[in-house]
Formats: C-alpha cells, structure tokens, sequence
C-alpha cells in the first residue's frame, strides 16, 4: 500500500497552484493555434445552420479582392495628388518666367472680357427666366379671378 503523504514531489504537491497554470497555458496555446477563443453556443448554431452556398475560400478570396481595391484606391489618390502638385509648381515657375509683355497683358484684357461677355448671359437668361415666371403668374392670377366673377345667376 502506498502512502499519501510521501514527500516524493509527485503531482499531488501543490496541485491547484501548478494545474491551475498549465490549464493556463494549455488554453492560450490553443487559442494562438485555433486563432482566438471558442465560439458561444449561439455562434456554434449560428455556423451550423448555415445555407449550402456557404464557401469560405470563395470569402477569402473576396475579402483579399477588397483589401487590393482598397489598397489601389490609396494608391490613385496619391498619385493624382502628386500630379497635381507637379502641375502647381509648374504653373508657378510659368507665372514667375512669364513677364508683363504686351501679349500677356492682351491676353489677360480678352480672358476678363471673356469672363465679363459669360457673366452678361447668364444674368439675362436669368432675367428671362424671372420675366416667364412673372407672366405665367400673371396669367394665372387673371384666370382665377374670372373663375371667382359673380353673374347673374350667381358665382361661376
């Protein structure tokens, strides 16, 4: 018959102190293989419960197509902003060379007169627009008044 207390340093000494921790570790390890913490039972019935088509390679793949695009987006935006920053500093190193000849001057003069000439059109469609308001309005208001006119019989 064996002893219980013998001081062999079996399993028996200190057990909830170093099987606490080994339970410990053995969790984490599974954790870091399996890749995070177990699902809850809804979860489980949830994935369980899933339709036929459910693939996951097919939402892997999706997933790396998204993240590309997303990517690539960044990449656009970069590049149009370098674009246009080369742009700007080519258009001021222009504005510094270009000097105030005769040319320049003349072609500043048409550019206003250019802008000037758009401006008057605009404001007289605009004002054309304002009279077809008022008359339709005008009309409008003539035709409701000879709706409301009283005749012999009363009002019409």
């Amino acid at each position: 018959m064996k002893r219980r207390d013998d001081g062999g340093g079996g399993r028996d000494e200190g057990t909830s102190e170093s099987y606490g921790k080994g339970r410990w570790r053995r969790q984490k390890r599974n954790e870091q293989r399996l890749g995070g913490k177990g699902l809850s039972l809804e979860a489980f019935a949830n994935a369980k419960s899933r339709p036929a088509g459910y693939n996951p390679a097919l939402i892997k793949k999706q997933r790396e197509f998204y993240r590309n695009a997303k990517y690539l987006q960044m990449i656009r935006v970069l590049s149009d902003l370098l674009v246009d920053a080369n742009e700007i500093e080519k258009l001021r190193m222009q504005s510094k060379t270009k000097k105030r000849s005769l040319r320049s001057l003349r072609e500043e003069y048409e550019k206003h007169a250019g802008d000037e000439k758009a401006k008057i059109e605009r404001e007289a469609i605009i004002q054309t627009k304002k009279e077809e308001r008022a008359k339709a309005e005008a009309k409008r208001k003539v035709q409701r008044e000879k709706m409301f006119k009283k005749t012999k019989s009363g009002q019409n």
